[in-house]
C-alpha cells in the first residue's frame, strides 16, 4: 500500500528534480536505512529503502560511485547496528551514527528536508548563524534530544526538521555530539504524537517537553536547547 500511495515519487521527472537539487554535493555522505524484513506490519520499510536508493541514484557520481552511500540494515540480520545507533523503530533513516534521523519514511514534504540535509552534510556547512555556532561551542555541555513531529503534507515541517538536524550536525563538528535530532512521522508513530498531544505540526519536544508548535526562529530554538540540556 505504501509504495502504491507514493508511486509518483519514482518517476523520471522527480529524478531529474532530485539531480538538480543534489548537484552541489561535494563529499560522500553515508546514510543508514533501518528496516525489519520480518516485521509484516512495517508498511513503509520497503518504500523507505526504495526511496533512499532512488535518491542515491540521483546524486552526483565520482568514479562511477554515488556520493550518497546507502547502507540497508535489516534487524533480522544485523541487530548490532540497531543498538549502536540506538534505533528501536522501523523504518529509520539515520545519518552521523543516528544523531540525525527520521523515524518513519521521509516522504511528502519531508523529502525537501532530506535533500537539503544531505547537501549540507556533503558540503560540510550547516548554514547556521555565527551566533548559534558560538553559543553551541561555548555553552553546550549537556545532553539534548529534539523530537520534531511532522506529517508528510506539512509544508512548514521541513524547515523545523532542517534547523534541528543542523544543530545536531554543528555540535558533532565540534566533537560534542550531545544533540540527537529525530524527525518523527506522526501517522507512522501515533503513540509518540499522542504522548505529546500533537494537534498541529510541526511540534517540537526538547528532552520530552513540548517547547514549540510551529517553526521556531533559530535564536529562540538554540536558547531553549541550551536551557533544557541535561
Amino acid at each position: 500500500m505504501a509504495e502504491q500511495e507514493y508511486a509518483e515519487l519514482f518517476t523520471d521527472d522527480v529524478k531529474e528534480a532530485l539531480k538538480d537539487a543534489l548537484k552541489d554535493m561535494k563529499n560522500p555522505v553515508d546514510v543508514y536505512v533501518f528496516i525489519d524484513s520480518n516485521d509484516k506490519a512495517c508498511n513503509y520499510c520497503s518504500l523507505t529503502e526504495k526511496l533512499m536508493n532512488f535518491v542515491s541514484d540521483a546524486t552526483p557520481k565520482v568514479d562511477g560511485k554515488s556520493l550518497l552511500n546507502v547502507n540497508v540494515i535489516d534487524k533480522s540480520k544485523d541487530p548490532g547496528l540497531f543498538s549502536e545507533f540506538n534505533v528501536s523503530r522501523v523504518p529509520t533513516v539515520a545519518f552521523m551514527k543516528g544523531f540525525i534521523r527520521w523515524t518513519g519514511a521521509p516522504v511528502g514534504e519531508e523529502i525537501r528536508a532530506l535533500v537539503e540535509t544531505i547537501v549540507r552534510l556533503s558540503q560540510g556547512d550547516s548554514g547556521l548563524s555565527s551566533e548559534t555556532v558560538s553559543a553551541l561551542k561555548e555553552k553546550l555541555n549537556g545532553k539534548v534530544r529534539v523530537e520534531v513531529i511532522v506529517t508528510p503534507s506539512c509544508p512548514y515541517c521541513p524547515y523545523a526538521a532542517l534547523l534541528s538536524h543542523m544543530i545536531a550536525y554543528e555540535a558533532c563538528k565540534m566533537d560534542k555530539c550531545n544533540v540527537i535530532s529525530e524527525v518523527v512521522e506522526a501517522y507512522e508513530n501515533q503513540d509518540i504524537a499522542e504522548k505529546y498531544q500533537v494537534m498541529s505540526v510541526p511540534t517540537l519536544a526538547v528532552n520530552e517537553s513540548v517547547e514549540f508548535i510551529g517553526v521556531p526562529n533559530e535564536e529562540n530554538f538554540i536558547s531553549t536547547l541550551l536551557d533544557k540540556q541535561k
